[in-house]
């Protein structure tokens, strides 16, 4: 980094839009003009320098952000590019908590897709000020126009057109810039020179007409401006500045530029913009925080003379570096080999050498300035939506709840004896990203994978082969099914047993009845006279449980039962807590052959939002599915939300079919809600799937 940079003249950008949309390709053309790289990097030739991992250069997609700066025109621009696609969607929210502004990527082809809502809206939940790049000009079937409309429309904001294409599709070659009512036309090489010229004939009257919009809209920022336009006062060029900047900011309007990322046109234009309309880190709204000596809510100023505080938005889990934590200082400034307070972990970190990021390359900088993005490495315990602090200052910085998985496998490593290797590999890539999920289920035993999607999981195999040299198979989870009685059983446990010496016995009447759905189990004691001894009662209750555990149809727990001990007998020499314990459990084997067994299967609560020209398809699937839809409700953007319980067995691979059944513009959530009967010709199968199983191997 050429020098240290005042606070002011520091711009934090996250660029984003739903995946395909060219956010990558326009990052490369930023740092490649802006003297960062010697060639402009493409994501078609794999040779991007945002885009990096194998595996997002055999895809040709971003799967997990990556951060790189220019220094232009004397300021420090840090750039994060963030993936567009729902698999991976957790990683751009956790990047628009560390900047100031957006750089919105519309499409000119595609126009506006579910993503970029989604995304739109998260930006307004976090007040980031944003600019749109209508991209992909040069296309064919590019259509400027059509892309205005489709913003206006989906995103429900006022544009605020600055900029408009010359030419189109294959004759795109440049940009007119509204305002200033200046061309740029640029050599066709990719190489981002341009000539500035007067405005073409053709274009004149559009010009007019839309620095006449622009102006109006503009104006409106301040109560002063509109009576001096109103007035036929002069505006001059300063205030019209202030008052573009002030609406881009507080969200008045929203900027339209436009280019292509890929030929190199229309990028230098937006920097500028970048510059003169995103805010610097003292014109965003002071962070909220909680000071932790007194527990009170403070916000945090961007000044530089204030204690040191920062959050971590991104964790990089490298084979041969270690750890990489990145993070935005929000308050103060840092040395490299800084002592810091980790008060989400409460534990100190020592931060070594603080780096700029670049891509995949780190460049050693003596000190992190107030509104900077950077990186440390090594960190013992810091990980994302961690807060970083002044030890004599502690704070804390509240992070985000981490979105549900919404696919799982059962994950198991070809090579026997890898499972502790599998195990120390996945919680490392669990370091980096958060959404990613492991466990081991209590009833099938298996370790499961859980993640955002098809894709999500299948990348996360093929790091754990690249990085950890773990190769996994993966397999569609068992279902957790349970039994349960619908009726009640009476049935008496008798375990007798004499062969030479000291005998066993032991006798238990038991009455069984089904509880409430999600009750569990509970036990009854109601042995008078002492026909059972106390001390052999808990040994009862063990057998009923481990019966219980052992299953009756087909091997599952059984659930929701109330067990009441009633009667029985006991002999003064021969009975032992084993030999009431398998008495209970034979009491309840028999019991529950007369209580009405039934299986049960786990409901998921599903929320699924599809666009209106696909509802019909989606709502059928979901019927097939032997969903319940609870509720469609409109929403905006020409969507609609769909609200379903379905059980778990139908939707174990629901992220591709939504997607093939939308065409990718369909995205959902999934939590587990209760049990429910499975229906008897269902049950029929998976009981004689159960037995079928167990023969085979035996």
């Amino acid at each position: 980094m050429k020098q240290q940079y005042n606070v002011e003249n520091i711009r934090n950008i996250v660029v984003v839009a739903h995946g395909g949309a060219g956010k990558t390709s326009l990052c490369e053309a930023i740092l490649y003009n802006c003297g960062m790289n010697d060639r402009l990097g493409s994501v078609d030739d794999g040779n991007s320098i945002m885009d990096y991992e194998p595996e997002e250069i055999k895809r040709k997609i971003t799967i997990s952000s990556s951060i790189a700066y220019v220094e232009y025109n004397k300021h420090l621009i840090n750039i994060v590019d963030t993936p567009g696609y729902a698999n991976f969607i957790e990683d751009t929210k956790n990047c628009m908590k560390a900047v100031g502004g957006a750089v919105f990527i519309v499409s000119a082809v595609s126009g506006v897709k579910v993503q970029t809502e989604i995304l739109w809206k998260l930006a307004d939940e976090f007040q980031i000020p944003k600019i749109i790049f209508i991209n992909k000009l040069d296309r064919e079937r590019a259509n400027f126009e059509r892309a205005v409309g489709d913003i206006e429309k989906i995103l429900g904001v006022k544009p605020l057109i600055l900029q408009i294409p010359i030419g189109s599709e294959e004759n795109f070659k440049g940009v007119i810039d509204i305002l200033e009512e200046k061309a740029y036309i640029y050599e066709d090489n990719q190489s981002g020179k341009f000539k500035k010229s007067d405005i073409p004939d053709e274009y004149k009257s559009q010009v007019e007409e839309l620095k006449e919009k622009a102006i109006e809209n503009i104006v409106e920022v301040y109560d002063e401006l509109v009576e001096k336009y109103l007035g036929g006062e002069e505006i001059s060029k300063d205030e019209l500045e202030n008052a573009l900047k002030e609406g881009t900011i507080t969200g008045k309007f929203v900027p339209i530029v436009c280019g292509s990322a890929v030929k190199n046109i229309g990028v230098t234009q937006l920097v500028d913009y970048i510059i003169s309309l995103m805010p610097n880190p003292t014109q965003k709204a002071s962070l909220e925080a909680i000071d932790k000596k007194t527990g009170e809510k403070i916000f945090l100023e961007p000044d530089p003379e204030k204690p040191f505080a920062g959050i971590v938005f991104k964790t990089i889990s490298d084979p041969f570096t270690g750890r990489i934590t990145i993070f935005r200082v929000f308050s103060g400034s840092i040395n490299s080999d800084a002592k810091v307070l980790n008060t989400t972990k409460d534990v100190e970190e020592r931060l070594g050498q603080i780096y700029k990021v670049v891509g995949k390359k780190l460049i050693p900088i003596p000190s992190a300035v107030n509104g900077d993005i950077v990186a440390v490495t090594k960190l013992k315990e810091t990980l994302t939506g961690d807060t970083l602090c002044d030890p004599a200052n502690p704070i804390y910085i509240e992070w985000m709840e981490v979105s549900e998985p919404v696919i799982s496998y059962s994950i198991k490593p070809k090579s026997k004896g890898d499972e502790e290797k599998v195990s120390g590999a996945l919680q490392k890539l669990m370091e980096e990203d958060p959404t990613l999920r492991v466990s081991r289920d209590p009833q099938t035993k298996e370790l499961i994978l859980s993640g955002m999607g098809q894709v999500h999981i299948e990348v996360t195999v093929e790091k754990l082969k690249r990085k950890f040299k773990v190769d996994v198979d993966l397999k569609t989870p068992k279902i957790p099914y349970k039994e349960t009685i619908t009726k009640k059983a009476k049935a008496q446990g008798k375990y007798k047993k004499q062969s030479g010496g000291r005998g066993q016995y032991g006798d238990c009447w038991i009455e069984i009845e089904p509880l409430p759905r999600g009750k569990g189990f509970e036990f009854v004691d109601k042995i008078v006279g002492g026909v059972i001894p106390k001390q052999f009662i808990p040994a009862v209750e063990k057998g009923i449980r481990e019966a219980m555990e052992r299953g009756v149809l087909a091997g599952y727990p059984v659930v929701d039962v109330k067990v009441t001990l009633y009667d029985g007998s006991h002999h003064s020499v021969d009975s032992s807590e084993l030999a009431f314990k398998i008495a209970g459990s034979l009491a309840f084997q028999k019991a529950a052959q007369d209580a009405g067994m039934v299986l049960l299967e786990p409901i998921m609560d599903m929320e699924i939002t599809v666009p209106d020209d696909v509802l019909g398809d989606v709502l059928g699937d979901l019927n097939s599915r032997r969903g319940k839809v609870t509720g469609v409700d409109p929403i905006a953007g020409g969507n609609q939300l769909i609200k379903a319980k379905v059980p778990m067995s139908e939707v174990l691979t629901y992220a591709p079919d939504l997607r093939s059944l939308t065409g990718g513009r369909g995205i959902f959530t999934m939590k587990f809600s209760h049990y429910e009967e499975v229906p008897s010709f269902l049950a029929e199968k998976i009981i004689e799937e159960v037995k079928k199983a167990k023969e085979s191997e035996e």
